[in-house]
């Protein structure tokens, strides 16, 4: 049988030893690497259907899997403005004001990326970003995705005029009066808003997610771990897929959210497995706190505000027994736990459920995502206990500084922001380093994300100083957090994350080696090809 795809003039890079393979050419048929060899005998295995792309000197990987994503839900909230260009407060109102003359009357002023340190320490509020929303309906999604500045007219429509309680770690912020800033932290308060706002058509949905995952194709991705499953996004998955539109590889963990009983989980773990040829339902994903930056992270000691003292679980060993059902059924879990406090006690649940069950073969591999300030004997748990860390560099250093005079890090104090992401540590002591980007938090572009974990410097100004330079991962080790490590953390290591036959034939094509780029030019090395299941989803015009 011919394969489908035949890549020619070569380099092929190994991943395990960022080293050239000793073949030139490769070819692939039924979503798998059938050969490796050189251009005369692979070239011969082509027939009439068969794709040949002769890429010319080109480096070819493993294809890039971000490891911690939003696609779907992410094209949804980034239908806005994008705010996430905005230095400071000026250029939000700018912004804004543009936005409110383009809208019919009557209509919502979706924002999206606001990020907390252009008020420069000054309260995030409603009021602060002046009279362009006074009489506009509007919901301003902060860049962390967990906070929401409402216009007075949305806090009218949703019936928000003071304080509630809510079953999860939620807040409606109020004033000292009890007059709400416009504020809202977490899920359970920003709904309140959602609930009235008008939502796009599935049709404008579904057009947005596509074109979304085509940028993400043509950005070099092959794959994402999709962390969440909202609504009706299984669906679209499949709808997407039957278009010949998901040019992505997926994995998706719907959530457990507080308050889930015996039968939410059960159900849960009924749907592992399901989906379709390139998207499928693999785990679940639960929080254990919120963010720093909105004082909903759960630390062992408050911040400097007093905050982030508890955990989203108002009951955490009702989390912990969550963790161990998921455990015992093999259901592997992804659980959001960005202050010390919280991934410490997502280590301890999880190790109390591998406890439960022992030792045995197939476990199910656990993961834990951000981890943005941890100390020493938390570091060294991960390896112990195979737990992954998922960490997103660009957060660090995007949304942080060196000298600690953002937001994040004030809210911290000295100790905590100087172990800041402490991406380089956790790999020595062994931990396997998962990258991604929480798109829409961040970029998704998978080359600035490994540059940042390089450089740790932002990216809008390469001559800063590095936040935390002895925690940058080498060329190899951040290549290897988008290859090697989400095939592990998936238990597809022998299937995924390398060139060798028999491997997926998901595959980035790079125009240079991206181990020997510099580190200030890695986020704009051009992505030639990419491949998913054999098939190519992005070809730049010169090949």
């Amino acid at each position: 049988m011919h394969p489908d795809l035949v890549l020619l003039s070569a380099r092929l890079l190994d991943p395990l030893t960022g080293g050239p393979l000793p073949h030139t050419a490769l070819a692939a048929g039924g979503g798998r690497i059938t050969a490796l060899g050189d251009d005369r005998e692979i070239r011969a295995l082509a027939g009439p259907a068969t794709t040949v792309i002769d890429v010319r000197g080109a480096v070819v990987t493993p294809g890039l899997v971000d490891g911690h994503t939003h696609p779907l839900s992410g094209a949804e909230r980034t239908m806005g403005v994008d705010l996430s260009g905005c230095a400071d407060l000026a250029a939000v109102r700018e912004a804004l004001a543009r936005e409110a003359r383009a809208l019919a009357p009557g209509a919502w002023l979706r924002g999206w990326g606001l990020d907390p340190n252009v008020f420069g320490g000054r309260p995030v509020t409603a009021a602060a970003l002046g009279p362009v929303l006074a009489d506009v309906p509007a919901a301003i999604d902060l860049f962390d995705a967990h906070s929401m500045l409402a216009s007075p007219r949305a806090l009218e429509l949703a019936g928000i005029d003071g304080p509630r309680d809510f079953a999860q770690s939620s807040q409606i912020v109020c004033d000292d009066e009890g007059r709400p800033t416009g504020l809202l932290l977490e899920d359970a308060a920003c709904e309140l808003v959602e609930a009235v706002m008008p939502r796009p058509t599935a049709a404008e949905i579904r057009a947005r997610a596509a074109a979304v995952l085509r940028g993400m194709a043509a950005a070099g991705l092959t794959g994402g771990h999709a962390m969440d499953a909202n609504g009706d996004s299984l669906a679209l998955y499949a709808a997407l897929e039957e278009a010949g539109d998901l040019a992505l590889r997926v994995r998706v963990a719907p959530w457990c959210q507080p308050g889930a009983d015996a039968g939410a989980i059960a159900e849960l773990v009924r749907a592992q497995g399901t989906g379709g040829d390139l998207w499928r339902v693999a785990g679940v994903k639960l929080f254990m706190d919120g963010t720093i930056d909105n004082g909903t992270a759960w630390l062992e000691r408050p911040d400097c505000h007093g905050e982030s003292t508890h955990a989203f679980w108002p009951d955490p060993d009702a989390y912990t027994r969550a963790i161990a059902e998921l455990h015992r059924q093999g259901v592997p879990t992804a659980t959001h736990a960005i202050g010390d406090a919280a991934v410490r006690h997502a280590l301890d649940s999880i190790e109390k459920a591998q406890a439960g069950t022992g030792e045995k073969a197939g476990a199910p591999r656990h993961r834990i995502e951000h981890i943005e300030t941890v100390p020493d004997d938390t570091v060294r748990r991960f390896a112990r206990l195979g737990v992954a860390a998922s960490m997103q560099p660009t957060h660090c250093c995007e949304f942080t500084r060196a000298d600690h005079t953002d937001n994040w890090s004030r809210r911290l104090g000295e100790e905590r922001a100087s172990r800041a992401f402490r991406c380089r540590d956790l790999w020595d002591a062994g931990a396997t380093v998962v990258l991604g980007s929480d798109w829409p938090v961040a970029p998704y572009q998978p080359l600035a994300v490994m540059a940042g974990a390089r450089h740790r410097r932002p990216s809008r100004d390469l001559t800063q100083p590095p936040h935390g330079p002895e925690q940058a991962l080498t060329p190899l080790q951040a290549l290897q957090g988008y290859t090697l490590s989400p095939a592990w953390i998936a238990a597809e290591e022998d299937r995924a994350g390398r060139l060798a036959p028999g491997h997926r034939a998901d595959l980035t094509v790079f125009a240079d080696n991206p181990l020997t780029v510099p580190d200030e030019d890695l986020a704009d090395l051009p992505v030639l090809l990419t491949v998913v299941n054999a098939r190519p989803t992005h070809r730049a015009p010169s090949l």
